[in-house]
């Protein structure tokens, strides 16, 4: 291929990060002081950045119905997402002097990142009813700084009516079976595999988080990487995710550096494709396009080895938080907000039924999340998950990760310069 790819520009991403936490903070509590003193102090104006694209039409709905219950509340919602780098964004809004009062933030590492802008939540009522892991990647130093938003878990979603047509009776749970899966396929004039590698998050954050997943002792590993210990040049499971990658480039669609999410969503959900890699929060988007698929999910396959192939990659995306140096009534409101949406019946029932959310608390029924979601409670209730690493890496990783991959992909290298450029990347965002 021969599609040029370029390094990713960190000057724009270091600038706003120097901005975002430098000690100006005074100027962005003066800008959102300022727009709410229009006179109307019974009014709050909450504002929302949220990066679940996928939900953006029924966040809305269910905000619109908060809206009715308590009438001095305005939801102002933007949604930033999908092939769109919401971190930037994010941090272009603080440092423009113009914060949202309502975000979301991955957690771990970023969790710490963005700590000093984080309001204390653990004192809320909704803190008891929430599965404890969930809130582990928003807690730090013993305090709980947002509201998990969900669960998710990813691999290969697939469709079973194109399966059953190529007369694939045994699902793939090893590289060798899902190497004979897409032979089927494809004999069967079906295309195996839609794949949107134009979006730097489905290769440098999903897909690069099953190498990592395979190490002995992945949380080992990620330290010896920040100690420079270790490589991951060289290291097997990498160099399979490489070849997982051509498997998937084989039998997979036309220009998959210039597919983009909505782009391979569509083909799959048209039947253009059998498989594609993704997760359950796709659900809604399927939904829409086409109601009523048969669906199921398979593994990301390294290896042939099903104990350690057979396992879904299964954490918490992201958790809601509010900024601490917001006006105290849009605090307040926004607290009230998220309590209601995992308290009320309309809350919880919208979360399931129409965001299909896998819940993050105890005391939401999570019956109606949809074939995707039950395959994902399924895998996670047989402890057959990986964890989300990524969460771990230093900031800017993963976007660098996913330009080195598309780089292989476009064939601009080799598969032992990719390795080594990924521990460049490592090595350099590590430092700064």
């Amino acid at each position: 291929m021969s599609i040029k790819i370029k390094k990713l520009s960190l000057v724009t991403s270091i600038l706003s990060t120097f901005l975002l936490f430098s000690s100006s903070c005074s100027n962005e509590n003066i800008a959102g002081n300022t727009l709410r003193n229009d006179g109307t102090s019974n009014k709050v104006v909450v504002d929302i950045f949220q990066t679940k694209v996928e939900i953006a039409d029924q966040l809305k709905t269910l905000t619109n119905q908060y809206t009715k219950e308590h009438p001095n509340i305005t939801f102002n919602i933007e949604s930033v997402g999908g092939g769109e780098d919401s971190a930037s964004a994010l941090k272009a809004k603080f440092a423009s002097g113009n914060p949202p009062d309502l975000f979301t933030n991955e957690g771990n590492k970023e969790a710490e990142i963005w700590k000093s802008k984080l309001e204390d939540l653990s004192d809320q009522p909704w803190v008891k009813d929430a599965y404890n892991y969930a809130l582990e990647p928003m807690k730090v130093n013993g305090k709980i700084y947002g509201q998990p938003i969900n669960l998710e878990g990813y691999g290969f979603i697939y469709n079973k009516e194109l399966f059953v047509k190529a007369g694939i009776k045994k699902l793939p749970k090893t590289f060798s079976e899902l190497e004979g899966a897409a032979r089927k396929l494809k004999t069967a004039g079906i295309t195996p595999f839609s794949n949107g590698y134009g979006e730097w998050w489905i290769l440098g954050q999903h897909g690069i988080n099953i190498p990592f997943s395979y190490q002995e002792d992945s949380n080992d590993f990620i330290n010896e990487l920040y100690e420079g210990k270790t490589k991951i040049e060289g290291n097997e499971a990498f160099k399979k995710y490489l070849e997982l990658l051509d498997l998937t480039l084989k039998y997979g669609n036309n220009n998959p550096l210039t597919t983009d999410y909505n782009t391979q969503v569509t083909k799959f959900a048209n039947g253009e494709a059998a498989m594609i890699q993704q997760g359950n929060w796709i659900q809604p988007m399927l939904d829409k396009i086409k109601p009523n698929m048969k669906l199921g999910i398979l593994p990301i396959p390294l290896s042939d080895d099903e104990v350690l192939t057979d396992k879904l990659a299964v954490g918490v995306p992201t958790s809601w938080v509010i900024y601490n140096k917001a006006p105290e009534a849009d605090k307040k409101a926004a607290k009230e907000f998220l309590t209601w949406m995992v308290t009320s019946k309309i809350g919880k029932r919208a979360l399931v039924k129409d965001f299909k959310y896998i819940p993050a608390f105890k005391t939401i029924d999570p019956k109606g999340i949809g074939p995707l979601g039950n395959e994902v409670l399924k895998y996670s209730k047989k402890g057959k998950t990986f964890s989300w690493k990524w969460i771990d890496f230093p900031d800017g990783v993963k976007q660098e990760f996913g330009v080195d991959l598309q780089e292989y992909i476009a064939g601009q290298k080799s598969k032992e310069d990719v390795l080594k450029t990924l521990d460049v990347s490592w090595d350099k965002l590590n430092r700064e």
